[in-house]
């Protein structure tokens, strides 16, 4: 796995995000929630400009949501995605360069390098930033931002 270990500090900017939210155990929350958003991306595009792909998620109880971080606040928005203005803030960034389907064991070794090094977490979602585009990226060369909010 291709994870960097020591987190680089960043600011998050405010994001008009909008997103399929789902609760329950991750594996089976987080394809649901990536397909509904997809089925949708074609209709909320007609009106929205998308100028990227993210998830949010919280831990405790597992809350996912799959979505878009658009250019303005959202227009016509499609009924099966909600609406926020992410506040964002300051994270912790460490970069997974690989397949998605590492991402699981990626973010479990992040929480692993967190607590160990006793970063302090502040209550809010932790961040799945998607950089590149998997339908022109080759799988191995897919770069993945996992963001943990911190104090």
């Amino acid at each position: 796995m291709n994870l960097t270990e020591e987190p680089e500090i960043v600011q998050w900017p405010e994001t008009h995000y909008v997103f399929v939210e789902k609760t329950g155990p991750f594996p089976k929350i987080c394809p649901e929630a990536w397909q509904t958003a997809h089925s949708v991306a074609p209709s909320l595009r007609e009106n929205n400009q998308i100028t990227g792909y993210m998830s949010l998620y919280k831990m405790s109880p597992n809350t996912y949501r799959a979505g878009f971080a658009l250019a303005a606040a959202p227009v016509k928005l499609p009924p099966e995605l909600k609406y926020e203005k992410f506040a964002g803030g300051q994270y912790s960034k460490f970069v997974l360069t690989g397949p998605y389907s590492e991402l699981g064991p990626a973010t479990g070794r992040v929480w692993e390098i967190v607590s160990k090094n006793n970063i302090m977490v502040r209550p809010d979602f932790a961040i799945e930033n998607y950089v590149n585009n998997p339908k022109e990226t080759p799988e191995d060369k897919l770069i993945s931002e996992i963001l943990i909010p911190t104090a």
